[in-house]
């Protein structure tokens, strides 16, 4: 009925936040899983919809949905698990499609980032966790219409390194009082995320706070320093700056 004023403004707008906001309500409180069934058909109905509200603009929305769909392939029941991953290979496909069969760079992103909180959060990265990855690279496996593009080899690579993090994170678990190693394995993390600049930048604050933490204040100002010149180099791609001719490299001197 309101399907024109959800897509105002390329569905940035606050009537499709609230509605938005109505379907993760459902994944936020304990349903049935039986529930959870229609609720995992009506998201799906819905990102095929309206994949604008997703994959364009701002990436709030983008962000919520694969944190909560996260969080249902970590459920006990296995069925619930299958079908939050149906939706999420699902959704990955509709940004594939959305971006004209190149990337799915804003998926990626924003479910490395939610992996991120919800190890935090809710402490994922069990034997069910995994579960629901290896069900995710075996769609990948058997989509046959996406044999031809490299669809399946950025899902691959994308619960490839998911499971980096999961790894990386339980042994920082284990070297917390150790914080020259834990930093190391920060540092390899960050560097792992050389291509996403936005992962690359949140590892770093992360090792800054621990130098802080330790008094280790040149080694936390190094950091925050590499931080400036990931933004520089950035922002000169985007040619939003021009006072660097060599964008970060000026930034060597400091």
């Amino acid at each position: 009925t309101f399907q024109r004023q959800l897509q105002q403004s390329d569905c940035q707008n606050v009537l499709m936040k609230k509605v938005f906001d109505t379907h993760m309500l459902f994944l936020q409180i304990n349903q049935s899983a039986a529930a959870l069934k229609h609720v995992f058909a009506a998201l799906r109905l819905f990102v095929g919809k309206f994949p604008s509200a997703f994959f364009q603009g701002q990436a709030d929305l983008c962000g919520s949905l694969c944190y909560e769909i996260l969080k249902c392939c970590n459920h006990r029941s296995r069925s619930t698990q299958t079908e939050a991953s149906a939706l999420l290979y699902f959704f990955m496909r509709k940004n594939f499609e959305f971006n004209k069969q190149k990337s799915i760079v804003r998926s990626h992103l924003q479910l490395i980032k939610a992996v991120s909180q919800l190890i935090a959060d809710a402490g994922i990265g069990g034997s069910r966790f995994q579960h629901s990855l290896a069900i995710i690279n075996n769609f990948a496996n058997g989509d046959k219409q996406m044999k031809n593009v490299n669809f399946p080899a950025e899902v691959k690579d994308l619960t490839k390194r998911i499971r980096t993090v999961l790894m990386a994170t339980a042994q920082m678990k284990e070297h917390e009082k150790d914080p020259e190693m834990l930093v190391d394995l920060q540092y390899s993390l960050a560097n792992s995320y050389a291509s996403t600049p936005e992962l690359r930048r949140t590892w770093l604050e992360s090792m800054a706070k621990i130098h802080a933490r330790n008094g280790d204040l040149s080694e936390a100002a190094m950091c925050y320093i590499h931080i400036a010149a990931l933004i520089a180099e950035y922002l000169k791609r985007k040619g939003k700056i021009k006072e660097f001719k060599t964008s970060c490299v000026s930034i060597n001197v400091i």
